[in-house]
């Protein structure tokens, strides 16, 4: 294992085929790549697109969406991007300036990125504020956009 896949939690992807949720691990590797996160996105369309969930050092998380050729990235604390690479990444995708060490810690990114899944704007906002691990996050989440026991079944 490397030093940069150590720092990754886990990568799971999930999309609905046939109104069912499918919930998948992928290579922690994935989570320091985001063109090859997409790449594998971009393998399972799902009826709604398909979505990823990155968790890292137990600290932060980013989330990527794409549906048809439009990706949408939520990171859960933007003060992230000024000691993770990966972070960052999510940062300029976004086209966003880097954070300083006066910012606080909030979500940058696309707020609206679940709304059709049930997770409104305000809601993801709240729960990218709660002190908590990034997997308890990501499970709130996933509940209300309807596959928290699938996720559940596939967190390590």
């Amino acid at each position: 294992m490397s030093d940069t896949e150590g720092v990754v939690d886990f990568v799971v992807v999930a999309y609905r085929e046939a109104g069912r949720w499918l919930v998948e691990t992928a290579p922690r590797e994935l989570g320091n790549d985001l063109g090859k996160l997409v790449a594998v996105l971009r393998e399972r369309p799902g009826d709604a697109g398909s979505l990823a969930f990155v968790s890292v050092d137990e600290d932060f998380f980013y989330a990527a969406r794409l549906i048809g050729d439009d990706l949408r990235l939520l990171l859960s604390d933007v003060t992230a991007a000024t000691d993770w690479p990966m972070a960052r990444d999510v940062v300029e995708r976004l086209g966003l300036p880097f954070p300083d060490d006066d910012d606080q810690a909030q979500p940058a990114g696309d707020l609206t990125i679940f709304a059709d899944l049930g997770v409104d704007p305000m809601s993801l906002a709240a729960i990218c504020d709660l002190d908590t691990y990034p997997d308890e996050l990501l499970l709130r989440i996933a509940a209300r956009a309807g596959f928290g026991p699938q996720l559940d079944d596939v967190l390590p």
